[in-house]
C-alpha cells in the first residue's frame, strides 16, 4: 500500500507479441490473397496457421515480416509497427526469425559461417561471439559436428537444422517457419519438427504454416483455419480437429485426417 492507504494501480496488460489487424493482401486486379484478418499471438504462444494449397496461409506470414507489403491493415510485433511508414524493416527482420521451405544456405560456405554470417553483418558481433553462439546454436538443433562442412555434404534435414539454428542465432523473439518440412523427404521431417517442439517447450514465440497435423496437435497452442483468404475458424488442437464448427473446416479435415 501507498503511505495514503491504498493499492497502486495495477500494471497495464501485456501486449500480445504479434498484433494483426484487418490486414489484405492483393496481387494484381484480381488475386485477393489475404482479406481482412485479425489476429493476436501472446508470448510464448504457439500458433500453427493450416488451409489448403493456395488459401492465402503462407502471404500471411511473409506479411508478418514484410516479405509481402500488405496492401492494407497493421502489424505490431513487440509493441512496435511494422507497418507504418518509414519503421526500420532492417531492425524488425533482426528480431523476426524466418524459416522457409526451401534452406537458403550460402553453399560457398561452411555451416558455422553460414550461422554467423548475419550476426556479424547486423548484430555487429565480433567474430569470436559469433562463433559462440553459433556453435550454441548448432548444439541446440543436434548438429554441432557439421560446425565445418558444407551444405551439399548435408541431408535435407540437417541443411533445414542449419537454417533454424542461423535463425536463433540472432536471438529473435519470434520464429516464423514457412513448411519448414515440405522439402524434406519423409525420413527427415521428425528430426526438423523434433528441433521446432523443442523451441516451443522452450517458451519460444512461434507462427507456423504447416500441413503437419500431429506436429500441431502436438505443439500448437492454438491452430487456425484460413480458406480463401479468410481466417475461418480457430481454437485448441483438440477443438478444431475433434469438433470444428464451421462447414469449410470440417470438409478440410476430413479430407487431411484421412489419408
Amino acid at each position: 500500500m501507498s503511505a495514503y492507504g491504498t493499492a497502486p494501480p495495477p500494471p497495464p496488460p501485456a501486449r500480445p507479441m504479434i498484433e494483426i489487424r484487418n490486414l489484405y493482401k492483393t496481387f494484381g486486379k484480381y488475386v485477393h490473397a489475404v482479406r481482412g484478418v485479425d489476429l493476436d499471438v501472446e508470448a510464448g504462444e504457439v500458433v500453427v496457421i493450416v488451409g489448403p494449397s493456395g488459401s492465402g496461409k503462407s502471404t500471411v506470414l511473409r506479411c508478418l515480416n514484410m516479405l509481402e507489403i500488405p496492401t492494407y491493415g497493421t502489424i505490431v510485433i513487440d509493441g512496435v509497427e511494422v507497418t507504418a511508414r518509414g519503421a526500420d524493416l532492417d531492425l524488425m527482420r533482426a528480431e523476426v526469425g524466418m524459416v522457409f521451405q526451401q534452406f537458403n544456405l550460402f553453399p560457398h560456405l561452411t555451416v558455422l559461417e553460414n550461422v554467423t554470417l548475419a550476426q556479424r553483418k547486423v548484430r555487429q558481433r565480433s567474430k569470436e561471439e559469433a562463433h559462440a553462439v553459433g556453435m550454441r546454436q548448432l548444439e541446440r538443433v543436434g548438429i554441432p559436428e557439421k560446425a565445418d562442412t558444407y551444405p551439399r555434404q548435408l541431408s535435407g534435414g540437417q541443411q533445414q537444422r542449419v537454417a533454424i539454428a542461423r535463425a536463433l542465432a540472432m536471438d529473435p523473439k519470434v520464429m516464423l517457419f514457412d513448411e519448414p518440412t515440405s522439402a524434406l523427404d519423409p525420413e527427415m521431417v521428425k528430426e526438423v519438427l523434433d528441433v521446432m517442439l523443442e523451441l516451443a517447450a522452450d517458451g519460444m514465440t512461434m507462427a507456423v504454416v504447416s500441413h503437419e497435423m500431429g506436429f500441431a496437435r502436438a505443439a500448437a497452442d492454438r491452430v487456425v483455419f484460413i480458406d480463401e483468404g479468410v481466417f475461418v475458424e480457430t481454437g485448441t488442437p483438440d477443438e478444431l480437429f475433434d469438433n470444428p464448427r464451421e462447414e469449410r473446416t470440417i470438409a478440410f479435415f476430413d479430407k487431411i485426417l484421412s489419408h
